[in-house]
């Protein structure tokens, strides 16, 4: 059975940090790729199977870091530097049975229910 489930979601200022995971049961989570869209499938960032290569959204760039920590299934989101319009529910995907762009939200396979992030100005 696949499940992903995240985590970290809250209320923060403008400016201020969140740092959003994923725990990804063990079948969804060995040796794939995983990503982090928001709001309507939005691409945010991605990762591949094991850690090497990650990819942004131009609007994150240099403010928000992926990462996955293997030995718990989990793959995080380091939110920096946060503006009123990262506002939205956080998503995290798992790409399986693709092989296609990383960027899509259309090449994922299982999504999790998601996590809301609020930043008041």
């Amino acid at each position: 059975q696949v499940q992903l489930v995240e985590s970290g979601g809250g209320l923060v200022q403008a400016g201020g940090s969140l740092r959003l995971s994923c725990t990804a049961s063990a079948r969804a989570f060995s040796g794939y790729p995983m990503g982090w869209f928001r709001r309507d499938r939005e691409f945010v960032a991605a990762i591949d199977w094991s850690g090497d290569s990650t990819y942004y959204a131009d609007s994150v760039k240099g403010r928000f870091t992926i990462s996955r920590r293997n030995a718990k299934n989990t793959v995080d989101l380091q939110m920096n530097s946060l503006k009123p319009e990262d506002a939205g529910v956080y998503y995290c995907a798992v790409q399986i049975y693709n092989r296609a762009s990383l960027l899509s939200p259309v090449s994922y396979d299982y999504w999790g229910q998601g996590t809301q992030v609020t930043v008041s100005s």
